[in-house]
């Protein structure tokens, strides 16, 4: 009998969710699960993050940032 390995479901403190179409596109940026504002570029994401006191070294790494309907190059619509 095998046993199966439950994957890892990250909970990372900031989530940055989806585009939204306006002009100019944004996404938003939850930390903690509380809505802290717009992003218009990674920059806003760690000027976010530091302003919560949080040090991100590396905003690939899932336990750190959720990226919700792209990643850190995703800033418009497509």
């Amino acid at each position: 009998m095998t046993e199966i390995a439950s994957p890892h479901i990250s909970n990372p403190r900031i989530m940055v969710l989806g585009v939204q179409p306006c002009i100019p596109p944004f996404r938003i940026v939850e930390i903690d699960g509380e809505v802290v504002g717009e992003a218009k570029s990674v920059t806003d994401v760690l000027e976010a993050a530091a302003a919560f006191g949080i040090t991100v070294h590396d905003l690939d790494d899932p336990d750190v940032v959720r990226w919700v309907g792209g990643d850190k190059f995703t800033w418009t619509r497509h």
